[in-house]
C-alpha cells in the first residue's frame, strides 16, 4: 500500500541535508529504524522506489524523512532537492532489519547515520541512552549531520571522525580496524552499522577478527 503524502514543511540540517515532515496518515506503524520505498508525485518518479528511514518517532502527529540530496546525481535526491512545501511523496510501507537490540555502539558513514536517527531519539525520550556511544564518520564537520542534537542527548557519548579534515575536537582519518581497536575496550556488545555498502562490509568483518559475536552486528540485510 502507498500513500501521497504532502510536505508540510521543509528545514535545512546541513549544506546538502534537508529535513522533510508530513502529517501521518492514521493507522500508518513503523519502528524506529524502518524505511520505506519513497517516490515523488512527479511524472517519471513515482515508483522511484528508493528506501529512505523515518526520523520521526512512532508517537509523533507527523511523520519526517532526512535526506541528503546529491544535485550532481541526476536522481531521485535531485529531483527531491527541488521540491518545495505542498509538494508529495509517494510512501510505501515500512520495512527493514535494523532496529533497537540492546545497548552498544552505533557505527555510521555520511548519511548513513538516518536510521540511528530515530533509535537514539526513542532511548533519548526513555532516558535510557547511558552507555550507548556514537562513532560518526564525515568528510568534514560542515558534513555532519544533526550534531548539536546528539552532542545534546544526555547519556549520549559521540566520537566525530573526519576523512578530510585534520581538527582539534575531532578523530582523524576513517573506520577501521586499528582505529576500532583503539576507541573499543569491550567488544561483547551490540554494534549498529550503517553507511556505504563497502563501509558496512569492512567494519563487520573487522568488529568479527576483533571478537565481536557476528549475531550483535545489527545492519541493513
Amino acid at each position: 500500500m502507498t500513500n501521497k503524502l504532502a510536505i508540510t514543511s521543509i528545514v535545512d540540517i546541513t549544506h546538502d541535508v534537508r529535513q522533510f515532515t508530513f502529517e501521518k496518515p492514521q493507522g500508518f506503524s513503523y519502528e524506529p529504524g524502518q524505511a520505506a520505498e519513497v517516490g515523488i508525485d512527479k511524472d517519471g518518479w513515482r515508483d522511484a522506489g528508493n528506501p529512505f528511514t523515518f526520523t520521526s518517532l512512532p508517537a509523533w502527529d507527523e511523520l519526517q524523512f532526512t535526506i541528503k540530496i546529491y544535485p550532481s546525481h541526476d536522481g531521485l535526491t535531485e529531483q527531491i532537492g527541488q521540491l518545495t512545501q505542498g509538494d508529495s511523496f509517494i510512501v510505501g510501507d515500512a520495512w527493514g532489519t535494523i532496529e533497537y537490540k540492546g545497548k552498544g555502539t552505533f557505527i555510521a558513514g555520511g548519511a548513513g547515520v538516518t536510521p540511528f536517527i530515530a533509535i537514539l531519539r526513542m532511548l533519548a525520550d526513555r532516558g535510557e541512552l547511558s552507555g550507548h556511544r556514537l562513532i560518526f564518520a564525515n568528510k568534514t564537520e560542515a558534513d555532519i549531520i544533526l550534531r548539536e542534537e546528539f552532542d545534546a542527548m544526555d547519556g549520549l557519548e559521540t566520537v566525530y571522525v573526519l576523512s578530510k579534515e585534520d581538527k582539534d575536537g575531532f578523530e582523524h582519518g576513517r573506520i577501521d580496524k586499528d582505529f576500532l581497536k583503539a576507541h573499543i575496550s569491550d567488544f561483547n556488545q551490540h554494534f549498529y552499522v550503517c553507511g556505504p555498502d563497502a563501509m558496512v562490509e569492512s567494519i563487520n568483518d573487522a568488529l568479527k577478527d576483533l571478537g565481536a559475536d557476528a549475531d550483535g552486528l545489527v545492519f541493513e540485510e
